[in-house]
């Protein structure tokens, strides 16, 4: 070989050395928390750590700091998930393949958090994006599905991404606020630990690299819906700066406080135990205790019907309630919003959520039949259905297409955005609607719930199975993630790859359609959210 061959072949495996995607060591990657030091690794030029200790907690108590460790704790893979009342034990062929999950592990103490950086001696002070998982308030964690890594976002925004797991399900929510003063906090414990999580980045964000003092946090679906529940919380009150709710807006109102006691009595009831032995949940196997939650859920939601009491949402479970603690307010009532008035709100739904077509299996189904569906859906007002759902989306060519428009989660939505804008001197809301769809399997997905959040984090290679992975759906990844670092910096979504952005208000409706060519619209499904609203 050539001399200078040899030197070039050297320089270049001297640039790859000093360039590799991956870069770990015992003493690599090392910064300090307030319990410990932690290791994570570098990869593609971005700091990781994963599951990190935020807090520990005995069952249906108050979450307490970590007990400090010694040394250097090993931070490379995901820490533990909450335990599921229904674990996965098959799935849907096709359709895993377009959501590909992560189960993980479970096990009760599961309070972790995973931080992305771009540095961590820089001495920046970076926008922190604080993320929380969706799988409503019982199910789902950290690490679920791809979109959620945070690698690619923190790279193209030079931000910081946190996300976290906590308590889920009955461990979250069970009100044991009767039965003794350690149980005081229980109905809320889950959204508690939320709030544990953003008090470590306050304290800690630092030495990754972040701005204790810019936190957005943001979530999806359950995520968006807990989203709301920290900005209806005064104790979270400065622990974040800006809030970004994606199809999250599906509850409006919380459970009472008859309802979560009665929920309790019946648990007790399940699991023969008296008032006074109520100490004995906290060592009740989880298999057992789940069993009797659910029992306690079919019991009381009968109980409710009779009673003529509605329950909004998905119909009784497992959630946040009214305590008169933790959380005084509804959700969407005047004080809830004045609590959060200054703190800017992005928030939007995509198209077709849960759509009929997917879960009904009409796919492929021909314009007669999906008449005739709407005929037994809406009875005599089938033709005025039509009309509002043809004025919406005029552009529209699909006959599924007529029953697939959201009109679950973006009513909600709407209706946030109304409140919220219409606040004095509030902070400004700027609504999106994502109506991309995806090529995947002939289309037959659109724009289904979950749809938007590879966009969100710019994970189109991590998630080409839900998008397509096609050159269009990398275009509006690049747009969207982009105006959602954006507003995470400085509480507006606009840029220039995008049309302007005007914030929403009541009398302009303004709303981005997020899509191969992105427009912003005025509210269209007026009409057909009048139409299908309940009675």
């Amino acid at each position: 070989m050539k001399k200078q061959t040899i030197c070039s072949f050297l320089a270049a495996m001297i640039c790859i050395s000093a360039t590799a995607q991956l870069q770990t060591g015992e003493n690599f990657a090392v910064t300090n928390t307030d319990a410990g030091k932690v290791r994570g690794y570098v990869h593609n030029a971005i700091f990781t750590y994963k599951g990190i200790p935020y807090a520990e907690a005995k069952r249906f108590e108050l979450p307490q700091k970590p007990k400090p460790w010694a040394g250097i704790r090993s931070s490379l893979s995901y820490g533990p998930v909450a335990p599921l009342m229904d674990p996965t034990t098959s799935v849907q062929d096709e359709s895993e393949f377009i959501f590909h999950h992560d189960w993980g592990y479970t096990n009760e103490d599961c309070m972790r958090v995973n931080v992305w950086t771009p540095g961590i001696t820089d001495g920046k002070k970076r926008p922190v994006m604080f993320w929380i998982h969706g799988g409503g308030f019982t199910t789902g964690s950290s690490q679920e599905l791809p979109s959620y890594d945070g690698e690619n976002l923190a790279k193209k925004g030079d931000v910081v991404v946190v996300s976290i797991n906590h308590r889920l399900n009955i461990l979250g929510f069970l009100d044991l606020s009767a039965y003794g003063d350690k149980y005081k906090h229980s109905a809320n414990l889950s959204i508690i630990d939320i709030k544990a999580a953003l008090e470590w980045v306050k304290t800690n964000i630092e030495n990754f690299g972040g701005d204790p003092n810019n936190v957005t946090i943001f979530g999806q679906s359950g995520g968006g819906a807990k989203v709301n529940t920290l900005m209806a919380m005064p104790a979270a009150k400065g622990l974040f700066h800006k809030a970004i709710n994606q199809s999250g807006s599906f509850r409006t109102n919380m459970l009472e406080k008859a309802t979560t006691q009665a929920l309790t009595a019946e648990v007790l009831k399940a699991l023969n135990l008296q008032p006074n032995q109520a100490d004995s949940l906290q060592s009740v196997p989880f298999a057992r205790l789940s069993e009797a939650g659910k029992k306690a859920i079919r019991v009381v939601a009968e109980q409710l019907k009779a009673a003529g009491t509605p329950v909004s949402g998905f119909g009784l479970s497992w959630g946040p309630s009214r305590d008169g603690e933790d959380l005084p307010y509804q959700l969407f009532s005047k004080e809830a919003f004045e609590l959060s008035k200054n703190i800017p709100l992005l928030v939007g739904t995509v198209k077709n959520e849960f759509m009929p077509s997917l879960f009904q299996g009409m796919s492929n189904a021909p314009l007669d039949k999906i008449t005739e569906f709407i005929k037994k859906q809406q009875g005599d007002k089938a033709d005025a259905y039509l009309a509002a759902v043809k004025k919406a989306y005029p552009a529209d060519t699909k006959p599924t297409d007529l029953i697939d428009v959201d009109v679950m989660f973006r009513p909600g939505a709407v209706v946030q955005a109304n409140e919220k804008s219409s606040l004095k001197s509030g902070a400004p809301v700027y609504m999106y609607l994502f109506t991309y769809q995806s090529p995947v399997m002939d289309g037959k997905y659109k724009a289904v719930h979950c749809m938007e959040l590879a966009f969100a984090f710019n994970n189109i290679n991590r998630c080409e199975e839900m998008s397509g992975g096609t050159r269009e759906a990398y275009a509006l990844a690049d747009k969207m993630s982009f105006a959602w670092i954006n507003f995470a910096k400085k509480g507006n979504p606009n840029h220039a790859g995008l049309p302007t952005w005007p914030a929403y208000t009541t009398a302009n409706t303004a709303t981005m359609h997020l899509d191969n060519k992105c427009d912003v619209k005025p509210q269209l499904d007026k009409e057909l959210f009048a139409l299908v609203a309940p009675r």
